[in-house]
């Protein structure tokens, strides 16, 4: 009986280790597996930028990642597998963060070239407004400079003008007038005489005639 009581539990022994090491091989094989997943994640997260973008998950990632392999070599296939599978989780959350904030720059990126474009579109507008009102203010200012320079030119006319009179008119002697008076006197007095009456027969004065004449002189014209 000891004999077979003793080949009996070798032999369910034998049974057990049998049944018992794929299963031991096939939980180690995946703690492996999870740990090599995890560590090609982490790798691709801080290649990505992580450790500047999302640092806090990038360095938690890192130490999961330390703890399952501890686990692992320390015979911990659990709980190695599931600190792989937390470090993968962190290094999702640290990609996944890296890449929010860089498309949250690229959006405020584009957000700011959009201004920066507005803005210069604004300052151009601006700019051709001023320079029409530029030019106009230019166009009214020669206006009011031909028009000064024309009534300056009219004006320096009039006094040449002017000056001309004058100096034809100190070289021009005054104007000599000549005035001539014509007087007539009546005719004398004619007398007749008859013999036997002795009568003055008179003749009656003729009017005295007074005539002007006023002569003009004018003198040469220069």
């Amino acid at each position: 009986m000891h004999k077979l009581t003793a080949a009996a539990l070798f032999a369910s022994s034998a049974l057990a280790l049998a049944v018992t090491t794929p299963a031991y091989a096939d939980k180690k094989d995946r703690a492996q597996e999870a740990i090599a997943a995890a560590e090609a994640k982490v790798h691709t997260a801080e290649s990505i930028g992580t450790a500047a973008d999302a640092p806090r998950e990038t360095a938690e990632a890192r130490a999961a990642l330390a703890i399952a392999r501890e686990n692992l070599a320390s015979g911990h296939k659990s709980d190695a597998i599931s600190a792989a599978i937390h470090a993968q989780a962190l290094a999702d959350t640290a990609i996944g963060e890296s890449q929010r904030r860089k498309d949250q720059a690229v959006a405020q990126s584009q957000a700011a070239q959009k201004d920066t474009q507005q803005a210069a579109q604004e300052g151009v507008a601006a700019a051709r407004d001023q320079a029409a009102v530029a030019q106009q203010q230019a166009a009214e200012a020669n206006s009011r400079a031909d028009a000064a320079q024309q009534s300056a030119a009219n004006s320096a006319a009039e006094a040449a003008a002017a000056r001309n009179a004058a100096a034809i008119a100190a070289q021009t002697p005054p104007t000599q007038v000549e005035t001539t008076v014509t007087t007539q006197q009546p005719a004398s007095t004619r007398r007749s005489t008859k013999t036997v009456v002795k009568r003055t027969t008179g003749v009656a004065p003729a009017p005295s005639v007074t005539t002007t004449t006023t002569k003009v002189t004018q003198p040469p014209p220069n």
